[in-house]
Parts: structure tokens; sequence; C-alpha cells
């Protein structure tokens, strides 16, 4: 239980910095949906979903090579550092050159034509995104908590303050003549353009303080160290391919796949843009995945020589399950409540029945996360190539057949069977080489009891507002007294469980 209590509040640490990041950026949202219109709210989740795919790229799951081995091959942690740092780098230079060079090809078949400067800025976010990724590596291995929290957290401040700045700001000032028109060469007519660019500037000036942090790197790129290193990550490769393939087949595709005219009103774009900001309400489950995954990676791979590490894995994947389930009903029930902070004339609303099923789909991409870790130490990382593979297969299957005639749903279903059948693949295959004592059939009742409760939440409405609320959330109670009753031996030989001193 004492490990439980350390992974908690590691999460907690390492967390912090991403829950307020991402929560930040949630309340963006709002400023692009009250300044911005439904065209640019749809390019910028296509672009950003390009953006997404395109980052497991350029760094190839060397992070999780790095954990793997500054922690479990005997090697000394500096000189990986210094060859994995070098070896992105290297790599980072010829993969973001060849986006820059490709932006004009990529304008043109993602119908922005005429704007190929938008994809020479991804390049360039891509790239120093990239480049970031092993020092705020370190600064997890390392246990710097403080260090990691404060970088990302005046990476989000930078990101929002250029967002207000060029956004709202300006044209405003612009608008009441504080400023003369095209101040500094503004463009009025510029939208997505002004978020990529905010995005740019940020990560650009975060670059020499977290370098700082980490502590800056001696180039070597030694064939001994890096060629083990690149084996065991390539399949990761694929592995991390699975958390994006949703996001860019169904953000991108979706105004190519749904029909003409298919909701009253709305072009393709636009409903695009409605889609994203469905997406974006589900994001966040994936802030509690991400704040678990900084600090459980480290943490998985420290206990790995642990004979008891396959009960602690378990142990961390039933409370993982108990908390994610909670809250996937707490966010569906509540929905009605943020519904209020969407400008009505737009009907961003009209998508928000989907974010059950998105909230399940990323709940089952953080068991896939827990499950993972077999193969991770025991360095069998090709299981991840084929169950990704399947997976994406699985999810363009979906995309293709359902989008065009279930519209939001579709693109929804994608998500949810998609880590759903990764899931499944991920458990049988865990259970056969190494053998962990889940409990199976707890976890799969709490999944599917939440799932239920979170739609009945979504869909009950009474005529009073307050009682209305309180009906709703007392489903979350309703949950938590289940869960209560069927760990009720555990939760009393915890709170017996003298303090360690």
């Amino acid at each position: 239980m004492s490990n439980l209590k350390k992974l908690a509040g590691q999460t907690a640490i390492y967390g912090l910095s991403s829950i307020l990041g991402r929560s930040i950026n949630f309340l963006m949202i709002f400023v692009y949906t009250s300044f911005l219109n439904k065209e640019v709210v749809g390019s910028f989740t296509g672009i950003y979903a390009l953006i997404g795919f395109l980052n497991i790229i350029f760094t190839y799951g060397m992070e999780t090579s790095f954990f793997r081995f500054s922690t479990g091959k005997n090697l000394d942690p500096e000189k990986v550092y210094n060859n994995t740092q070098s070896l992105l780098i290297t790599t980072t230079v010829i993969l973001g050159t060849c986006v820059f060079l490709a932006a004009p090809w990529l304008a043109e078949i993602l119908d922005y034509p005429g704007k190929s400067y938008l994809f020479r800025w991804t390049a360039l976010i891509l790239s120093f995104d990239a480049i970031l990724a092993i020092p705020f590596a370190k600064l997890r291995l390392t246990n710097r908590a403080f260090a990691f929290a404060g970088a990302k957290i005046i990476n989000v401040l930078l990101n929002v303050f250029f967002n207000l700045l060029l956004i709202v700001w300006i044209p405003v000032m612009i608008g009441k003549g504080i400023l003369p028109d095209y101040f500094l060469g503004y463009q009025l007519d510029w939208g997505v353009e002004y978020i990529l660019l905010a995005n740019l500037i940020a990560n650009g000036l975060i670059i020499p303080y977290v370098w700082w942090k980490a502590g800056f790197f001696s180039f070597s790129l030694d064939k001994e160290i890096l060629q083990p290193m690149w084996k065991y990550a390539i399949p990761l490769l694929f592995m991390g391919l699975a958390g994006v393939t949703n996001e860019l087949v169904s953000r991108l595709s979706f105004e190519y796949l749904l029909p003409e005219d298919f909701y009253p009103g709305l072009n393709t774009r636009e409903a695009a843009g409605i889609f994203g900001t469905s997406i974006k309400l589900a994001i966040l489950m994936n802030l509690v995945i991400q704040a678990f995954k900084y600090a459980a990676e480290p943490f998985f791979f420290g206990k790995a020589a642990d004979k008891n590490s396959p009960q602690l894995y378990a142990m961390v994947m039933h409370a993982f399950i108990i908390f994610c389930s909670t809250l996937m009903i707490v966010i569906s029930v509540n929905l009605d409540l943020v519904a209020y902070l969407f400008p009505k004339k737009d009907g961003y609303e009209t998508a928000f029945f989907i974010v059950p099923t998105l909230l399940m789909g990323y709940l089952l991409l953080g068991i896939y996360f827990n499950l993972s870790i077999w193969f991770k130490i025991t360095d069998q990382t090709r299981y991840s190539f084929w169950i990704t593979l399947i997976g994406a297969i699985a999810s363009l299957i979906v995309v293709f057949s359902l989008v065009p005639v279930m519209g939001y749903l579709g693109g929804a279903l994608s998500t949810l069977i998609c880590y759903l059948l990764m899931s499944g693949l991920c458990y049988y295959f865990g259970q056969k080489y190494y053998p962990i004592p889940y409990q199976t059939g707890k976890g799969v009742l709490y999944l599917l009891f939440a799932f239920g409760l979170s739609y009945a939440g979504f869909y009950l409405e009474l005529d009073s507002q307050i009682l209305s609320f309180l009906a709703k959330n007392s489903l979350v109670l309703l949950f938590i007294s289940l869960v209560f009753f069927l760990e009720k031996d555990q939760i009393s030989g915890f709170l017996k469980r003298k303090p360690l001193r």
C-alpha cells in the first residue's frame, strides 16, 4: 500500500503541471469559440491532430527507451542522456527539414491553398517539442519535480499570453482605435495562424530554460549504446502512433468523410470544429492519464526487479480503474453545466452526447498504458507493433464506415473500439507471457457500470435545475457506494494499517 501512496504522490507532483497546463489550455476553447468562427476551430482541430501524429514520429519511442536504459541496463545514465539527446537532435533536423520542404504539398492536399507557411510553422513546433522530450524525461528520472513542473507551467503561460495577445487584445484595441490598422503587420483575417504562432513562440522561448534545468549535454553518438536503444524504441513508435491514430483519422478526416449538409446549416469544416470541441471536453480524462504516465513510467521501471512487482502492478491498475471510472461519471453527468460556457448560437452542445463515449475510449487508452508494462520490462516491444496495427486498422474501418452515416458518433466510436481492441489484445498476450494478477472481474464491472451511469446522468433531466443537478450527481455517489461495498475489506485493512515511521 505504501507503494500506491508513493505513486499517488508522484502522480500529484509530476501531474500538477500537466493538469494545470492542460486545464488552462482547456479554457482556451472558450476563447476560440467566442472570438473565432467554427471553420477556424475546425482548422485548429485538423492541424493539431496532424501535429500530434507527427510528434510521435519525431520522438519514435526514445523517451521510454531512455528510461529503460538509464535504469535497468547497468549503463551510465549521463552517457545514455548524451547519446539519446544527440540522436534526437540529429533526426529532428532531418525530419523537420522534410516537413518544412513539404509544406506546399501539405497545404494543397489538406485544403489550405496558399497557406504553406502554416506547415512551415508546424515543422518548427514539432522540432522544438522533439528536442525538449529527453530533457523533460531526465527531470522526471532524477525526481526534479519542481523544475519539471515549473518549465511546463511557464511554457503554458507563455502560450496563453501570446494567444490572448494575438487573438483577443490586439484586435480589440485595433477595433477601438487604440492601435492603428495592421499594427506591426497584424492580419485581422487570420485565426488558426495566430494559434500556431503563439505555440511556436512559447516553445522556442522555453528551450534554453529546460536545457539549463536538465543539464547541458555533450554531443555523442555511440553505436554500442544507441543500437540496442533504437531496437527497443522503434516498436514503441508504433505503440505511440496508437494514441494518435484516432486523433488523426477521426479529427483530420472527419470533414472529408462527412457528407455535405449532413448537419443542416453547417459545412463539413464547421462540423469538424464542433466535433473537435467535444473531443477537447473529453480531454479531461487524458489529463489524468498524462499525469499518471509522468509518474508511473519511471516508477514501473524502478520496480521491475522486485519479485512482488506483478502484485504491485495489479494494485495500481485496480486503483486507476476506480478513480478514472468515477471521473468519467462526474464529467458526463455535468456536461449540461459546461454547455453554458459555449455560444448558444453556434450549436457546440449538439455534439456533447458523444463525450461519455470518448471518455470511455480514453479510459481504455489509460488501461492499455498500464497493461503495456509487460512488454516494456521484458524487452518484447515488438508486440506493440502488432497490437497497434490491429487497432489502427479497426479505427480506419470504423471511421470510414460510420462517420458518413452516423456523423459525430461514428468518429467517437472509432476511439472506443480501437482502444477496447488494443486493451483486450494486450491483456491476452500479457497474461500469457508475463502474468499479472489483475482483478479483471471487478474491473470490467466498474467500467460497464460507470459507462451506463454516465449516459443515464447525461440524459437525465428534471423540471428543476437544482433537482436535476442533485439527481445527476447522486449517480456518482451510487458508484462510489458500490466501490466501498466491494472493496470494504481492502479499505478496512488500509485504515487499520499503522503509519510508517
